[in-house]
């Protein structure tokens, strides 16, 4: 039995971040009721990925909204609102991510929801918070990166700013959010009292650098420093960081430099032997190690590294790391199948609970699919005061 078994989330959110809270909330066995506004639907289904379309919709769509069911509803029209709202004062979880002012408009902030249902985890995602000046600005994951300061502690020196090539903040916002909404449906089964659970998208990013960002507050605030070459950490020193070699690439992380210099018989590294010297001559060193490297083979350097526990790892693109048997043994890719008999490969969860994965055959729902069955549950069900799950 999977842990969040007969729990029921309205899902009013749309792209990524909240989209990504309830897939893990429905990966963990609970009913995801997407509310999707009529023809268009959540905005994610037309969103621009490559050239990549999946059955004639984004394949972020397909791979973020699996594992849930669809309810066509406008949220403008009173009617579609009424039915909305019965459906939410059977739900255990509502989850929302629109800007701040938006919900109250459409009559669905807590205090409005809670009042139908005292009960209810109420979850939303902003970009900023609800309160100072950057409030109002849209939560957009490259501008969320690029305000909170992490585009400065990748790439080399004199690269500029240097983004994550990934939706990082959309997808830990959703992790924290998930995180919030179940601690709190544990403090509703131990007190049976509802809860609001915030998260912003700045917040979430700025907790992913806690560690650099307590580095930067007890370090005088002095600027971050990247290394001039072969950079991975701002605060760490050599030999950290990703090496061409002969036929490809090595990363190394922590390690003593004189050891690295004697295994890898490179005697200029042995001029290293003081710890402190790694940080405040990490350039020298790695551009000492960068040439050296690439008179060999990531194969010969391995061979010679991972026997002495030093920790290295050869650099793998997809197509090199999906045939190897270490990924294989993971079995981390699921084949998922819509209720029009579409089929697409998409990642599975990634917790494993008592020896099991956490895997469903559930594609992405059409717009609407499952708005009338829905219906018909609330109207036969009502008076059991839950909705049973219709969809298999």
């Amino acid at each position: 039995m999977l842990p969040l078994k007969d729990i029921l989330v309205v899902d009013l959110s749309q792209f990524l971040s909240a989209p990504s809270a309830t897939l893990r909330l429905a990966d963990l066995g609970a009913r995801v009721i997407k509310v999707e506004r009529p023809e268009t639907g959540d905005i994610c289904r037309q969103l621009y990925v490559s050239n990549v379309m999946l059955n004639g919709e984004s394949s972020v769509f397909r791979a973020i909204n699996r594992n849930k069911e669809s309810f066509q509803a406008d949220l403008k029209s009173d009617i579609d609102k009424e039915k909305v709202l019965k459906l939410i004062a059977k739900a255990d979880v509502l989850v929302h991510n629109f800007r701040p002012g938006v919900i109250e408009r459409l009559g669905l902030d807590y205090d409005t929801v809670k009042a139908i249902n005292p009960s209810i985890v109420y979850g939303d995602i902003s970009g900023y918070g609800s309160e100072g000046p950057w409030s109002a600005k849209p939560g957009q994951d490259l501008l969320l990166q690029s305000l909170s300061g992490v585009t400065w502690l990748s790439g080399n020196a004199d690269k500029g700013p240097v983004p994550m090539g990934i939706a990082i903040v959309d997808i830990l916002a959703g992790a924290h959010l998930a995180q919030g909404l179940i601690a709190s449906l544990i403090k509703r089964f131990k007190t049976n009292q509802g809860s609001k659970v915030s998260v912003s998208m700045l917040e979430s990013i700025l907790d992913f650098q806690f560690e650099t960002i307590t580095t930067y507050y007890h370090d005088g605030g002095e600027p971050t420093v990247r290394t001039a070459s072969n950079n991975a950490h701002a605060y760490l020193g050599a030999p950290y960081g990703v090496y061409a070699t002969k036929n490809g690439h090595l990363a190394l992380a922590m390690g003593a430099i004189p050891v690295l210099g004697e295994l890898l018989g490179c005697p200029s590294l042995t001029n290293y032997p003081e710890p402190d010297t790694w940080f405040t001559q990490r350039d020298e060193i790695k551009n000492i190690l960068a040439d050296h490297l690439l008179t060999e083979t990531t194969e010969h350097w391995l061979s010679i590294l991972e026997p002495a526990d030093i920790w290295c790892a050869d650099v793998l693109n997809w197509d090199t790391l999906f045939k190897h048997d270490g990924f294989k043994a993971l079995n981390m890719i699921q084949k998922v199948k819509m209720g029009d008999g579409f089929e697409y490969k998409t990642t599975r969860c990634p917790i494993k609970i008592d020896g099991e994965y956490l895997t469903s055959t559930l594609g992405s729902p059409a717009i609407g699919e499952h708005t009338q069955e829905i219906l018909k549950e609330l109207n036969a069900l009502d008076h059991e005061g839950k909705v049973e799950n219709c969809c298999s």
